[in-house]
C-alpha cells in the first residue's frame, strides 16, 4: 500500500469539512537545515523580548481539556496540521503559543492517578483532596454527607462572585459534572448530580444535590452563566424535556423555572435556534442546557436533532455577557468530551474534540486584552493514550504506521509487526480494544472486545470515525494516566507559572494575579 493511499482517510474527512489537499501528498513549507537554523534563532530572539506582566488581571479565564494529556495535545497538533494539508508536525495548537509553560502534578491525595473531581477542586481552591469529591477537603468520607460539614472548601467563582466579578461556566459535559462542579458545588460524593442519586444519609443530614447547589449558588450576584449539557437533573421525572427525554429529579422541582424566578433578566435555552437569538444586553443571568446528558461530541453535533452551539459559540457568548460587568470576571470553560472519547478507546472524537477546544481558546484570545486577562490552558488528568511505532513524517496520525527505510525514505508501505498484521500510530494501553461502530464514541461500560492483537487491521480504515484503537489490556472502559500534564498562560500573572508544580498552584495564581485578597475580605470557609 502506498503512502498516498494512507492518506485517503484524512483526504476524505478534511473534504467533508470543507478543508483542500494539494495533490496527494501533504503540502507543507520547504525545509533546509538553514530554515531550521534561522527559525531556531528567530524564536530565541522573540522570547529575549518576552517581560513578565505584574499588573492585576481584571478577567480571568480558566480551560480545562479534560483527559488532554501531552499525547492528545501532539496527535491533535498533527491531526489539525494535515486536515490543512500539512505534514502536521510542525503545526501548533492556538494555546500552544502561549508564552508559559508548566507541568501539573496531578495525582489525587488518596490516588496515585487521579480522577477529575479532585483535580479540578485542586484547581479552582488552592487544596488537594481525594478523588471523586466535589471542593471539599480530604478529611470527607467519600459519599458521607456528615463528614463534609465544616470541610468545605471556598472556590476562586465563589471569591470572584464576594469580590464583585461576573461568573460563568461553560462545558460540553453536564454541567453538574465533576469538574464544572467544583466551582460552584460542595459534595462528598461527584455522582450526587440530582437528588435521586442522594442517600437516606445525606438527606438526613441536610446535603444538597450538585444541580440545586447552582440554582441556588447564593455568592454575590450568582452565576451569570452556565452553559453545558444535562438538562435532566434540573427537571422532574414526571416531566419531559424540549426533546422529549424525562428528567431525574424525584423532589418534582423544575430548577430551569426557578432560575428565571430566582434572578432578574434570567434566561433559559435549550437548544442552537434560542442560542442564537439570544441578545446578551437584555440577560444578565444565562442558563443553557443544550442536551439531556453531555453534549454531542463535536463530529457529531451538525446532526444533532435539537442543534446546539459549539464549544467556540458557547464560550463567545459567555465571553460577551459577562463582559458587560467592568469589575471583570471569571469564566471556567472545559472540553469535557475529549475525556469521553479516550474512555471508548475512540480517538478520532478525542482529537477533534481537543481541536474545537483549540479553536474555542483562538476566539478567547481574540475576543480578550492580553494585557489585562490571564488565561489559562490546561488538563485536569492525562490519558492512557499513546503514541508510538516509529511512522514516517507526514504519516496519517489516525492511520496505520508507515515507516521509513534504511536510508531515512518512506518505504510507502504499511509496517508489520512480528505477528504479521499492521499496526497505528495511536492507541491505547488499556480499554475495550479495537472494534468498528457507526456512532463511535460510546462512554458506557463494555465487555472488552478484541483487547490485545487479535484483529488484522490489513482492511480496516482505521481513520474512520467510528474505529476504536487497539488497547492492550482488557477493560470495560479506557482508565486515566497519572503522568504531568501542561499548563499553558498568558497574561497578568502568568510568569508565575513555570517548573514543575503542584496542581493546586493554579488557584493561587490566579488568586495573586486578581489580588483577590484586595476585593474581597475573606477566602476561608
Amino acid at each position: 500500500m502506498t503512502s498516498s493511499c494512507l492518506q485517503f482517510s484524512l483526504k476524505t474527512i478534511a473534504v467533508a469539512i470543507g478543508i483542500a489537499f494539494v495533490g496527494n501528498v501533504f503540502a507543507s513549507a520547504v525545509e533546509t537545515p538553514a530554515s531550521w537554523y534561522k527559525k531556531g534563532n528567530e524564536t530565541v530572539k522573540e522570547a529575549m523580548k518576552l517581560h513578565p506582566n505584574t499588573g492585576r488581571a481584571k478577567n480571568v479565564i480558566l480551560f480545562v481539556g479534560d483527559g488532554m494529556g501531552v499525547s492528545t495535545v501532539t496527535a491533535a497538533r498533527i491531526l489539525e496540521g494535515q486536515l490543512r494539508g500539512e505534514n502536521g508536525e510542525e503545526n501548533l495548537l492556538s494555546f500552544e503559543k502561549l508564552p508559559y509553560v508548566a507541568m501539573s502534578k496531578t495525582y489525587n491525595t488518596n490516588q496515585q492517578t487521579p480522577d477529575s473531581a479532585g483535580t479540578m477542586t485542586a484547581m479552582i481552591t488552592g487544596v488537594k483532596t481525594k478523588a471523586g469529591v466535589v471542593s471539599v477537603n480530604q478529611n470527607v468520607i467519600r459519599g458521607n454527607c456528615a463528614s463534609s460539614k465544616g470541610n468545605e472548601l471556598r472556590t476562586f467563582l465563589e471569591e470572584a462572585e464576594m469580590a464583585g466579578m461576573s461568573t460563568g461556566i461553560v462545558s460540553t459535559a453536564r454541567i453538574t459534572h465533576a469538574t464544572p462542579a467544583s466551582t460552584y458545588a460542595h459534595a462528598p460524593d461527584r455522582d450526587w448530580e440530582s437528588d435521586d442519586r442522594l442517600p437516606q444519609e445525606a438527606r438526613a443530614n441536610g446535603c444538597k444535590d450538585i444541580a440545586r447547589q447552582l440554582v441556588e449558588f447564593s455568592f454575590g450576584n450568582g452565576l451569570e452563566v452556565a452553559m453545558g449539557g444535562g438538562r435532566r437533573h434540573f427537571i422532574p421525572n414526571t416531566m419531559v424535556d424540549g426533546e422529549g427525554l424525562k428528567g431525574k429529579r424525584r423532589d418534582g422541582r423544575d430548577l430551569t423555572a426557578e432560575w428565571k424566578s430566582h434572578y432578574r433578566n434570567a434566561e433559559f435555552i435549550w437548544n442552537k435556534q434560542q442560542f442564537n437569538a439570544l441578545d446578551v444586553n437584555k440577560v444578565d443571568h444565562l442558563l443553557g442546557l443544550f442536551e439531556s446528558s453531555h453534549m454531542e461530541y463535536e463530529h457529531d453535533r451538525p446532526t444533532d436533532m435539537g442543534g446546539e452551539p459549539s464549544l467556540t459559540d458557547m464560550t463567545g457568548k459567555a465571553i460577551d455577557l459577562l463582559s458587560k460587568n467592568k469589575k471583570g470576571f471569571f469564566l471556567h470553560v472545559e472540553s469535557g468530551r475529549i475525556d469521553h472519547a479516550h474512555h471508548a478507546g475512540n480517538a478520532f472524537r478525542a482529537l477533534t474534540d481537543a481541536i474545537e477546544f483549540s479553536n474555542a481558546i483562538k476566539l478567547a484570545m481574540e475576543k480578550t486584552d492580553p494585557n489585562n486577562t490571564l488565561i489559562i490552558v490546561t488538563a485536569d488528568h492525562s490519558s492512557a493514550f499513546t503514541i508510538a511505532g516509529y511512522p514516517t513524517r507526514g504519516n496519517d496520525i489516525l492511520g496505520k504506521v508507515v515507516s521509513n527505510d534504511s536510508a531515512g525514505n518512506s518505504t510507502g508501505v504499511v509496517q508489520r509487526a512480528i505477528d504479521g498484521m499492521p499496526y497505528t500510530t495511536v492507541g491505547y494501553v488499556n480499554g475495550n480494544g479495537s472494534h468498528q461502530l457507526e456512532t463511535g464514541g460510546d462512554t458506557s461500560y463494555r465487555e472488552p472486545i478484541n483487547t490485545g492483537r487479535l484483529d488484522d487491521l490489513s482492511d480496516v480504515d482505521t481513520a474512520d470515525e467510528g474505529f476504536h484503537q487497539q488497547a492492550l489490556v482488557p477493560l470495560g472502559s479506557e482508565t486515566h494516566a497519572g503522568e504531568d500534564v501542561t499548563i499553558y498562560s498568558g497574561g497578568p500573572g502568568a510568569h508565575l507559572l513555570h517548573g514543575v508544580q503542584e496542581q493546586n498552584i493554579i488557584y493561587h495564581v490566579m488568586s495573586a494575579s486578581t489580588r483577590m485578597g484586595e476585593r474581597a475580605d475573606s477566602r476561608s470557609k
